[in-house]
């Protein structure tokens, strides 16, 4: 399984991802500045799903009907970089099957993942 960071996820939820062994590019790293829909688009070519803090990519896929392999869209940036970490990890170990063309929003004390 791969994964996309969008520009607005924290770098350090990237460092652990690959720490903990997933596939994950980060679109800061080779296109930063793209559009959203850009952005869907290259994870869509590198078969991934999208790990972002933008809730535009929700409109993207429900409104727009743009396609994509799932979203997970992390609801915590208010929260301290610490706190952000372990709940990605909780993120991966329990839920990681669940992920492929879901649209999964992700709180602090709370996972809701979705059919697209």
């Amino acid at each position: 399984m791969k994964f996309l960071a969008d520009e607005s996820v924290d770098f350090p939820i990237v460092i652990l991802l690959r720490k903990l062994e997933y596939e994950i590019d980060a679109i800061v790293e080779f296109a930063a500045g793209s559009p959203d829909v850009e952005v869907l688009k290259i994870a869509n070519e590198k078969e991934a799903i999208l790990i972002t803090m933008d809730k535009d990519f929700g409109e993207l896929v429900y409104r727009n009907k743009h396609t994509t392999l799932g979203i997970i869209l992390l609801r915590i940036n208010y929260l301290p970089s610490e706190k952000q970490l372990i709940i990605v990890n909780e993120l991966m170990s329990k839920y990681v099957e669940e992920l492929p063309n879901k649209f999964t929003v992700v709180q602090e004390n709370n996972v809701r993942i979705r059919t697209i």
